[in-house]
């Protein structure tokens, strides 16, 4: 269900809890556009503000000052929007008195109506036991319910607040495979997540928030492309360490002697490979290993960047 517009849009979006002088500002003017149709990462430590952000986007608090908008529709009171959106905080919570099936089916029944087979079909894949009464379950299994009810009307919009949080590894990969699915099916995704696997599996774009303020919104692969990699060559004889210690792009550049007279050239190199690539060419390298950053060390770099007065704020998407 391929769609266009806006699915999320924040403009000056300002929220203070408690007064002027002695109050925290959650959300310092935040401007954020996610498309239709796109699985966007929201990232950012505890107290960032994206938790904030999320019950803004649901109604649940109302901004200090600013707009939002929600699938093209101010979410305030808006009871239309919020039957087109999925909804899942990372510590899910409902009536303990019922069994996850009666559960399911009461949420489904609020939605129109959700056929039986559609909420099994899930709770198998998660491997959910339907008939045990919600209280008796752990907060992995509750919160398998939760993802359940989250997808179980395939809505146009999922908000997802540490989606996974109580769940194993081999779950949070199932989780994973419905976020992609979704995404293939032209819903739109929004997830913070403390879990970068989980980002960088499924998510185009990711904004990253520190104190209330982004700090930048940029491509998944973008984001990996201008971060640093970890190189190494080794080469079959000797090579001159100028010609590598002359490349802009590379730093923290060693070359060392091997027992079998070759030699191994180490760095960090930013930015494209290309003048790396045609400097080793002049040697007969034998090998070549070049480490990709994981979306966790790209992260603590814009923070780190942040923190000195260097940020990225309005790195292009």
């Amino acid at each position: 269900m391929a769609m266009t517009g806006t699915a999320v849009e924040a403009t000056a979006l300002v929220k203070r809890y408690g007064t002027a002088r002695t109050g925290k500002t959650a959300l310092a003017g935040l401007d954020l556009t996610v498309e239709r149709g796109e699985v966007f990462g929201f990232l950012g430590p505890n107290g960032a503000g994206k938790t904030t952000f999320i019950r803004l986007l649901l109604d649940l608090i109302r901004p200090t000052s600013g707009r939002v908008r929600v699938l093209d529709a101010d979410p305030r009171d808006n009871a239309e929007v919020r039957r087109r959106i999925g909804y899942l905080a990372g510590d899910f919570r409902i009536d303990g008195r019922q069994t996850g099936r009666e559960a399911l089916t009461y949420l489904g029944d609020l939605r129109g109506g959700i056929p039986a087979a559609r909420i099994t079909e899930l709770a198998e894949r998660l491997d959910l036991d339907l008939t045990r009464r919600i209280s008796t379950l752990s907060k992995g299994n509750r919160q398998k319910v939760g993802v359940v009810q989250a997808f179980m009307h395939a809505p146009e919009l999922l908000v997802l607040d540490e989606p996974t949080s109580g769940l194993d590894p081999f779950l949070q990969q199932r989780f994973v495979e419905m976020v992609q699915e979704a995404g293939a099916n032209g819903q739109t995704v929004f997830m913070s997540s403390h879990v970068m696997s989980e980002v960088q599996q499924t998510c185009q774009r990711v904004g990253i928030i520190r104190e209330g303020e982004l700090i930048t919104v940029a491509d998944v692969g973008k984001l990996r492309q201008s971060a640093h990699r970890k190189v190494t060559i080794t080469f079959a004889g000797n090579v001159d360490a100028a010609v590598f210690e002359a490349l802009p792009e590379l730093r923290n550049t060693a070359v060392t002697e091997t027992p079998e007279g070759g030699s191994v050239l180490r760095a960090i190199l930013t930015g494209s490979p290309d003048a790396l690539v045609k400097a080793a060419a002049r040697y007969e390298a034998t090998s070549l290993l070049a480490e990709e950053p994981e979306l966790e060390e790209i992260f603590f770099t814009f923070y780190q960047h942040a923190s000195t007065g260097n940020g990225t704020k309005g790195l292009a998407p």
